[in-house]
This record gives structure tokens, sequence and C-alpha cells, in this order.
């Protein structure tokens, strides 16, 4: 049984649990000799003082159990009980909020909404192909993860240090130079799960978000321009290259399927945000 296992040897809750206990018989003792009759002034002062003494016990104990399980789950955070416990049913309160969009500006915004409201769903973009993620693209055949990357962590709840790690872009002059950690990681996990989503779903769980993020489809797409000489520019990393004005731009494949999740947030959302980003591409 899974709860005998809360009496194995190292757990420091049973000695607290104990105290607890005995603080509520303590108590009931007490408030038994306060309310009994016949009655003197001495029984009414030993009353007094069991029933302190089991009060004292009880509320330690129950402190210090709670301190204790709250050290091995919560091992690195710096607030308060009370301040967490707040901060999370205020948050609970707020608005279903969905933003689209990509770039660094979705990524930015998020960081301002999540002091409003915990429900918040991120449809980022897939059309990227530029720098590591549009490397990690032709080789091993992913989504872009960049944006995705920079969502989850504009939105996660893990430490500062965790946070560093999946920003960390690799230098010097080895093959992997120029990639994001936090891209490796999702192409992993991607490779791993076999699914670009349940990959972003494990990630999300690594960094603690508050929300979701979730592709806006999960087909591998192209941004084109149309611009006005009747030149056609692929991907949406060479498209602001090119010196001529845009007439249009569209995803090749046309059909590409949104996921259903993108339609099920926007369908229950009390607002649907889209974030600042270039005009023509993220």
């Amino acid at each position: 049984m899974r709860f005998l296992k809360w009496l194995y040897p190292g757990m420091k809750v049973k000695r607290w649990l104990l105290l607890a206990l005995a603080g509520v018989l303590l108590f009931g003792m007490g408030a038994a000799l306060f309310t009994a009759q016949p009655t003197t002034l001495l029984t009414r002062l030993v009353s007094l003082l069991i029933l302190a003494a089991g009060l004292a016990a009880l509320i330690t104990g129950v402190v210090v159990t709670v301190r204790s399980l709250l050290d091995v789950v919560l091992p690195d955070s710096q607030k308060e009980l009370v301040d967490v416990i707040f901060e999370r049913r205020h948050l609970e309160r707020g608005p279903k909020v969905v933003v689209i969009g990509g770039g660094t500006g979705l990524s930015t915004l998020l960081q301002g909404l999540k002091s409003y409201t915990s429900k918040i769903t991120a449809i980022v973009t897939v059309a990227d192909d530029g720098g590591s993620s549009g490397r990690l693209r032709e080789e091993f055949g992913v989504l872009p993860p960049g944006d995705i990357r920079n969502c989850l962590v504009a939105l996660a709840e893990a430490g500062p240090l965790m946070q560093r790690l999946f920003q960390y872009r690799f230098a010097g002059e080895s093959a992997l130079r120029g990639h994001n950690f936090g891209n490796l990681f999702i192409t992993a996990m991607t490779q791993i799960t076999g699914d670009f989503e349940r990959a972003i779903q494990a990630s999300s769980r690594v960094l603690a978000i508050q929300g979701r993020v979730i592709p806006s489809t999960c087909m591998k797409v192209r941004l084109v321009a149309e611009h006005e000489d009747g030149t056609l520019t692929v991907g949406e990393s060479k498209i602001s290259d090119y010196p001529v004005s845009i007439r249009r731009v569209y995803l090749e494949p046309a059909d590409a399927a949104p996921t259903q999740e993108a339609i099920r947030a926007i369908r229950e959302a009390d607002v649907v945000v889209l974030g600042p980003g270039s005009l023509y591409t993220s």
C-alpha cells in the first residue's frame, strides 16, 4: 500500500505527524477537563495549560510537515507558501487568453500576460526556416522549434538557471555553433516521443510553464511572398531580403490543417490577441 511509504525511514514527516496527533489528543483532554463538573481554579488552570500545549503541538506539527513536503516539491522556491497559494489562486480566476503569433514579439507579450492570468494559450507559427531552427528543420525533418522555445521560456515558472539553459546558444567552431540548447532539446524530445506536440508537452513540464504552447499546424509549411514584380520568395528568412514591395503572402501547402487544440482554444477563449511581429512574416 502506498500509504505505508509515509512510514519509511528518512521521510521526515512521521515525527511531525505524530506531534500533530499528540496535539489533537492533548487539546481534547484539556477541553474535557475544562468542561468537567465540578471544577476548581486549579483544574481550570491545568486544563488551560493542556489546551495551550495541545494547540502548540498541533500547529507546530502541521506547519513543519507542510514545510518538509514543500522542500521536496518546491526545493528552489524563493516565495513564502502563502504568496505561492495566493498567486496561483488569483491567476486561476483570470480570463482565458489566446495569443497568436511568433518571433520575439509574441514571447515578450506572454511575459507580461502571465502576471494577469494562468489560462494562457500561445498558438505559435511554424514557418521559420532560418538560423538554428532552419538547420534542424532540414537535417531532422522536424518543425522549427525556435519560436516554440521562446514562448516556453516566457511562460516558465522554473528557476532562472533552467531558463538560461534553454536559451543558451553554442559558440566556437564546432558543428553545434549557432544552435540553441532549447532547440536541440525539443528536437531530441520529438525524436523520442515521435510527435512534435508531445515533445512540446514534455518540455512544458520540464520548465513548469504557466499556460500552454501549441503549434498553429503540425504540417511542414513554408511561407511564400509574391512581390509586385511577380517574383516569388520562398522562406520566411528570405522574404525581408528582397527589395521589391510585397503583393501577398501565403503558405505552402495552402491546405495546411490547423491543430485541433488551436481551434478548441480559440473557441473557448475570452480574449484573442494577435502578438506583435514582422508584418509579413512572424
